[in-house]
């Protein structure tokens, strides 16, 4: 079945693992299964903390990254057996590892992307060629590294004539706009659930705010806000991409300092609000003629924001993904199954648009089974 590749997402919001099935003989791509599985609370906990220095790093990855590859391994097995094939019958695994550390400028021209992954031992496990290291390519040629994903939007979502808005909702969100000429740019707009979601975790017990709803029951609170969104990456100009190295609870609490009163309740109306306000300026001011919206990750379940939005561009229309034919949860991981079938293609992406990087080239290197 030379159209079969498995892709795999573990984001920025440290949720868990989505993996996809998909079937590129059929255009547009045909999913044939999806499964995910959740990141516990310790695991979670362990992949944050290896967002800053600590003690110990090395082995910490190392552990974590077998841990990862472990998860990624259970979910290839949950796929075979729903979609009921073989694993000889899949051509690739495109397996994103996770981020811990985002640095594209450190060091001037050229910084690093790191995400921890064992492709090795998951071509092992799975007996299946695995595609990895995406970003690092791109690095080198000068590019941020991310965001990727938009070249599957322009694929999956892109119509004639018409300018359409891609938005990734993951920890960090991610803007492509699918110009009706055909041109195509992506990149992030600034945090999402990262902030959202731990905010909500340490004050309600609950790993995510379910629908939005706590943060639809509070207040916003407009000195906060607009000292959240002071923040000179908000009216950066593209190229551009961020993560936890930048919008990380130490900045909330820095930001949060003079406020030391308000309820939590109001804080996460607050963050909601960052989100869908810093999402739609970036929409009105790059993509001023998109007519649509087509929202996805794990944000596209939160019906707070997506209202949020759809307020903030009343000429837009502002719709989930599942309505232009694959569900919120399944976009980042049919993504990077599209990026693997690419690079075992050999076949060059033109980042210049994207991500800043000084010409096009392959992205990912494989590790045959």
């Amino acid at each position: 079945m030379a159209g079969l590749y498995i892709g795999l997402m573990s984001g920025t919001s440290l949720d868990g693992v989505d993996g996809v099935l998909a079937d590129f003989s059929t255009t547009p791509l045909r999913v044939r299964a999806h499964a995910s599985r959740a990141f516990d609370a310790d695991f979670r906990a362990q992949l944050l903390a290896l967002n800053t220095s600590g003690a110990d790093e090395i082995h910490r990855c190392a552990a974590a990254a077998h841990a990862l590859v472990q998860a990624y391994a259970a979910v290839v097995a949950q796929l075979l057996s729903i979609a009921g094939v073989q694993a000889s019958d899949v051509q690739a695994i495109g397996a994103h590892g996770q981020t811990v550390r985002h640095q594209p400028r450190a060091f001037g021209a050229t910084g690093y992307t790191t995400q921890i992954n064992n492709p090795a031992l998951l071509a092992e496990l799975t007996g299946i060629d695995v595609v990895a290291d995406f970003r690092s390519r791109d690095v080198a040629a000068g590019g941020q590294g991310a965001p990727l994903a938009p070249f599957f939007h322009q694929a999956q979502f892109s119509q004639a004539g018409m300018t359409v808005g891609v938005l990734n909702l993951g920890g960090i969100s991610n803007l492509t706009l699918l110009r009706g000429d055909g041109s195509m740019t992506g990149f992030d707009c600034g945090p999402a659930n990262a902030l959202m979601d731990g905010w909500c975790e340490q004050h309600t017990g609950q790993p995510y705010d379910r629908g939005g709803a706590w943060a639809a029951s509070g207040t916003v609170q407009p000195e906060l806000l607009a000292q959240l969104l002071a923040h000179p990456y908000f009216t950066q100009m593209p190229p551009k991409s961020t993560g936890r190295d930048l919008f990380n609870r130490a900045w909330l609490d820095a930001a949060l300092a003079p406020h030391a009163t308000l309820a939590p309740v109001d804080v996460q109306a607050t963050l909601a609000e960052l989100t869908a306000r810093s999402c739609a300026a970036e929409l009105l001011r790059h993509g001023p003629q998109a007519a649509e919206l087509v929202v996805c990750g794990g944000g596209a379940f939160n019906t707070h924001v997506m209202r949020r939005l759809a307020a903030l561009l009343p000429a837009v229309a502002v719709v989930s993904s599942a309505q232009r034919g694959l569900p919120p949860q399944q976009v980042e991981g049919a993504a990077f199954a599209w990026l693997a079938r690419k690079a075992v293609q050999r076949e060059k992406l033109a980042l210049q648009s994207t991500t800043g990087a000084q010409g096009a080239r392959v992205l990912g290197c494989v590790y045959p089974a």
